[in-house]
């Protein structure tokens, strides 16, 4: 695994733990398809919660909100539609949809830890999504 890929899964498993203490039921973690991925996929309340993680060190140049350009938003978009085809059933339970973004921040150094974690809810809506080429 990659120095990104470990930071990443780092980066990933606390903000798992996280959303658990806020009472989000983890669906699912990294779910691929064509149009992109979904670092996580959870329930809370009436919502199905989509999450990108971006974990950064500290110092970064680019916050972790700022690194989801619009390009990555629609990519999350068009993934989290198929990923709402694929499991219409949950839309019983969980009729509204959220998009998050998670930022984490780790140390720099050859054994990074967890510094922070900020969870921006509804950090992004579909506006312009479904419209733009």
């Amino acid at each position: 695994m990659s120095d990104k890929q470990e930071k990443g899964k780092l980066g990933e498993d606390a903000v798992c733990a996280e959303l658990e203490k806020r009472g989000h039921a983890i669906i699912a973690r990294n779910f691929h398809k064509r149009t992109g991925e979904i670092d996580i996929i959870s329930a809370v309340g009436q919502y199905i919660v989509f999450t990108e993680v971006k974990t950064r060190k500290l110092g970064a140049m680019v916050s972790g909100l700022e690194a989801v350009n619009f390009s990555k938003k629609k990519k999350i978009v068009l993934t989290a539609d198929t990923f709402i085809t694929e499991n219409r059933d949950l839309l019983q339970k969980y009729p509204f949809i959220r998009y998050d973004i998670a930022e984490v921040w780790i140390t720099r150094g050859q054994l990074p830890g967890i510094t922070r974690i900020n969870i921006v809810e509804n950090a992004f809506d579909t506006e312009g999504i479904y419209t733009a080429n």
